[in-house]
Parts: C-alpha cells; structure tokens; sequence
C-alpha cells in the first residue's frame, strides 16, 4: 500500500510538523520530521522511498531553495509545499520548479491526507519503474528476473527487447504463472515511456461500475483521477482484460481512437485465455481486439522449458535457504528427474512454491521434494508428465545443476570442485563453458 511509504515533514515550527506528523500517522502513513531543510537534505537521498511536505518560508534555507536542490537530486520526488496567507504567487513558482503541489494555511487535515496519498502513488509508481529500469539497463537484471536458456526463453526476451523499443499496444498470453506481469513491466521499462508512469489494472473481480469509474472517471471527492490519465504518456497494463464487458470494451476503444494527450498511452493487455482452450479473439470485440494485439508474446509454459526448471528450482532454493539462514537442499538424480517431470500447472509460480517449502523441510531435516511434488498433485501417485524426456536431456539438466551446486557451495573454488567431482580442470572447464557457467559468479 502507498500509505506504508514515508513522508518527510519539514518545517522550523515544531508544533505545527509535530500535529502534521500525528495526523498522518494516524491515516496510516510512516512519518519522519525534520526542522529545517539544511538537515533534511542530510536525510533525504536520490532515492527516498516517499514523499516531502515542506513549509515555504523558513530561516536558514528557505522552502524554495530546499525545493530546488530537492529537485536537482531527483526530480521526480513528490514536494508539497505549505504556503501561507499572501504566499499564493510564491507556490506557483514552486508548483513551476517541480513542486506537486501546494497547501495554503489554515488547511483541511483531510484535504493533506488526500493530496499525501495521490504524492505517494506517483511515487510507488516512479520508484518501481525506476528500479525494474536500473535492473534491466545492462541486460543482467533481466537474466536474473527472467531465468533461463532454453529457445523459448531466449526468443522472450529478444521479444521484450525489440517490442519495448516499438510503441505499439501489445497482448500478452499465456499460462497462470508465467510471469506474464514481470514481463509487462520489461517492456514498459526497456521502452521509450520507461521514465513515464506504469499503472497496472486487475480487471477480474470488479464489477463494470466500479471499473469504469475507476478507468475513466476517478473519484473527485478522494482526489484520485482516471486511472488511464494517471497512465498518459507513459503505460496502462490490462490484466485479465478478458473481464472488460462489451461497454468498457467500446470505452476503451473510444480513448484509444481519442486525438491528442488523452490517448497518449500504450496499453499492454494480458491474458490467461489460453490454457482454458479460448482465445482472447473469442471474447472482445473485433476492434479492439485488433488493436491490443497489433504485437503479442506468447509466454512459455514451464514444463516446456527443459533444464530451465532445474536452473530456476536451485535458483530460488539459493534464495530461500539465505532468507532463512540455511543450507539449500541437495537434489539427487532422481529428484531432479522428477522436477523435470513434473507438469507444473502453476508453472513458475508453483515451482517458487515448492523451492521455499523444500528449503524448510530441509532446514527441519525431513521431507523429500517428491514428496512436496505428491501434495501439490494432491496425488498419491508419482507425479510425471505425459510425455517422457530424452536421457540425454535429463543427464545434462542434472549434471548441469550438480556442477553449479559445487561451484556455489565452494564459492568458485575450481580446485575443490575438482576434487569433489574428480573432475580435471580440462574437462570441467569445458561443462562449465557448455552449460554458461562462469567462476566470477560465483566468487
């Protein structure tokens, strides 16, 4: 929630930030008080995770000059600015540096709950593009966020790459549980509208009033405005926008055909269609239909990724077994065989399931991972797929993750790896270089 995030009050009058501070923190926001702007640029970095509210006239450093330098260190912070009697003319220069809005006093607490709010959502908003945009600038963010080497990964992320560059509207498909989400904000972040807003709509499980008001109305009496101005310029992503009944359908495609700013969006739609055996094709309107998916990526399920499950199982035992202080669990051969057996229906969401419950299990020292494969099934049986796997494509994924465990477990040592594995250097060199394993990962 954005009320979590916090907000800087800063004013040399300690009665007035500490009766601001009270009332926000009894609406539900963290507080931080600070009492002139000399200090609070000490405390106050790049990247504060929240918003300012700020008084204009203070000694020392006057709000204006604290504003600026705000500013200049990031100027997508949020900075309310209270004013006093007279001081109009001066806010709206603020408003003109890069204020987000001001307050005149005396004010209606409820009104600076209101505006807070709305400041906090556009700075969730900035603060979560711009850490998807830091992590994907280079490329390795989204290896880390996107794992895997199989065809139908490396094609997904050369797709997310070429599409976020173009600016069409995109469909996204595919199973539950693909990461068909992350994979919106990639191509919101590795595209031109990267620094503009991503505003994500979950359009199951509201009624078409409450969606419509909320996409194209906005709440005047809470001060939130229509979701799809908030997204202008910038990215509207549709989740489930199959649930769009055929009258928000035409709203929809009415903005869109709309001229100038207010169709300045790019909407990326998703939807899960597809394992139920329809099409998205089947439920809009044909117009809107061809609209959404002028470009589309189709997410691969898991159990066809191949030595993917395997590479993304170990991946996240890493993870969790840091989380909770403990060594991740060892797989064997026949566990292995099983996880890439496994016809995970919740694809990869389930298999982050099972890693996290494996590391507990582990950690309490009993269970197995064919055991946590059965429950899953809620299956007394082995849980395989329907169709079998090569040996080679089994004995690879394995030895595969067998020499990625050593390698983590003796922190890039070669020698202990050797050792371990009576491998010599030749040859283990040769599987680490066959399967894109590199020593400086692991040192």
């Amino acid at each position: 929630m954005a009320k979590s995030m916090k907000i800087a009050i800063v004013d040399d009058e300690k009665d007035m930030r500490q009766s601001v501070s009270q009332w926000l923190s009894l609406s539900g926001f963290e507080t931080e008080t600070f009492g002139g702007g000399e200090i609070a640029l000490k405390g106050i970095g790049p990247d504060w995770p929240g918003i300012v509210i700020s008084d204009i006239r203070m000694p020392g450093m006057d709000g204006m000059t604290f504003l600026k330098r705000l500013m200049t260190q990031d100027s997508t912070l949020p900075v309310i600015m209270i004013t006093g009697h007279g001081d109009v003319p001066m806010a709206v220069e603020a408003m003109r540096i890069g204020a987000f809005d001001f307050l005149e006093k005396p004010f209606d607490p409820e009104k600076l709950t209101q505006l807070a709010q709305k400041a906090a959502d556009r700075r969730r908003l900035a603060l979560d593009a711009r850490a998807l945009r830091k992590d994907l600038s280079d490329g390795s963010g989204m290896m880390r966020r996107l794992v895997g080497a199989s065809p139908g990964m490396v094609r997904l992320r050369e797709d997310i790459l070429d599409l976020g560059q173009a600016d069409g509207h995109v469909l996204i498909e595919g199973e539950t549980g693909t990461g068909k989400t992350l994979i919106a904000h990639a191509l919101h972040a590795v595209g031109s509208r990267a620094s503009r807003p991503f505003v994500l709509v979950h359009c199951a499980g509201r009624d078409s009033e409450e969606l419509s008001r909320a996409l194209f109305q906005g709440d005047a009496d809470a001060g939130t405005v229509p979701l799809v101005d908030q997204a202008r310029g910038g990215t509207l992503c549709l989740e489930d926008v199959d649930a769009l009944d055929q009258t928000l359908q035409a709203r929809l495609l009415a903005h869109l055909d709309g001229q100038g700013l207010a169709a300045d969006l790019r909407v990326v739609a998703v939807s899960n269609l597809q394992e139920q055996g329809r099409t998205l094709e089947d439920i809009l309107r044909p117009d809107l239909f061809y609209r959404l998916a002028a470009m589309r990526i189709v997410t691969p399920p898991l159990r066809n990724r191949g030595e993917d499950i395997l590479t993304l199982f170990n991946h996240q035992a890493q993870t969790f077994a840091e989380e909770y202080g403990c060594d991740a669990p060892e797989v064997t051969a026949q566990e292995a065989a099983q996880l890439l057996q496994a016809p995970w229906p919740g694809n990869v969401r389930q298999l982050v399931n099972v890693a996290e419950r494996a590391v507990l299990q582990a950690r309490r020292g009993s269970g197995t991972i064919a055991s946590l494969l059965m429950a899953e099934a809620d299956d007394p049986r082995p849980v395989m797929t329907t169709e079998g796997k090569p040996l080679k494509e089994y004995v690879e994924a394995f030895e595969r993750m067998l020499i990625d465990n050593t390698m983590r477990r003796h922190r890039g040592s070669i020698v202990a790896v050797m050792d371990e594995l009576c491998l010599p250097r030749r040859t283990l060199n040769e599987k680490m270089a066959k399967y894109g394993l590199q020593r400086a990962d692991y040192l």
